[in-house]
């Protein structure tokens, strides 16, 4: 009865048109989920500050690039998880029930398979996007460092390079890990589905990658304390996106 009722599932969830101004509601809403569970949400954004805090120490202290990559990418594992949590308490909040960081948790123990998998594709294209950068510098020698049309190009090729591998993990991130959060579903098919959905709504979506690099930046410009604001609130409101986008209808509710 399972097999059949998988064999008429879509190989992707179909996604809404969404206009431009979306993200501005998923902003507002993911605001409200903030409110509603300021002791959870507080409970993340203390732990993403202390993880920037930790970061930034320890390359101010030791001066290590190598540190610094290596820290990140073991952050890149950490931070789906996460994400998986914040998720689940927008969740509970849009189910009327009671928010609890112990849920939150439990959600990451049952997403912990496919946040994974995720973490492991994030680290492929973080590697690969840290050699492209080296790779760059090919194009920059050092005898000419101080050339400012030189400069511009290295700048201008390095960003061109680094916005390509950004789209590409924004387009698989952008809806996949809350589905797996909503649904019963692999990370393949959430991932699809959202490459699906950012290609479909490309003017909602440059509005929503301007937020985030917005938000971000405040809570970075902050020292770092920003963050512990602006992450949840992305998190919440990026759950509030995948439930306005995404018809997931055809696959069963994920356990709780």
């Amino acid at each position: 009865m399972n097999q059949g009722t998988d064999d008429i599932r879509p190989f992707a969830a179909p996604c809404r048109r969404l206009d431009p101004g979306a993200p501005l509601r998923w902003l507002a809403a993911g605001w409200r989920d903030y409110r509603a569970s300021l002791p959870v949400s507080l409970g993340y954004g203390l732990i993403v500050f202390a993880v920037s805090l930790g970061v930034s120490l320890l390359a101010w202290w030791l001066g290590s690039y190598v540190l610094v990559i290596s820290m990140l990418s073991g952050f890149i594992f950490v931070a789906p998880l996460m994400a998986t949590g914040m998720y689940s308490v927008s969740r509970q909040i849009g189910r009327g029930e009671p928010v609890s960081f112990a849920r939150s948790v439990r959600r990451m123990q049952f997403a912990l398979r496919d946040a994974l998998v995720f973490a492991l594709v994030l680290l492929v294209i973080f590697l690969v996007w840290v050699r492209a950068g080296v790779m760059v510098h090919v194009f920059f020698p050092a005898g000419e460092s101080h050339d400012p049309l030189l400069l511009l190009r290295f700048l201008g090729i390095g960003s061109a390079v680094g916005s390509i591998f950004a789209l590409v993990t924004f387009s698989a991130a952008a809806f996949s890990l809350p589905m797996i959060v909503d649904r019963d579903a692999d990370m393949v098919t959430a991932c699809i589905t959202s490459v699906n959905a950012v290609l479909r709504n490309k003017p909602a979506m440059a509005v929503w990658i301007a937020l985030i690099v917005l938000v971000t930046g405040l809570g970075f410009a902050t020292a770092g304390l920003g963050l512990i604001v602006a992450i949840p609130l992305l998190g919440y409101a990026t759950w509030h996106g995948y439930v306005e986008t995404i018809d997931a209808s055809a696959w069963p509710d994920s356990v709780s």
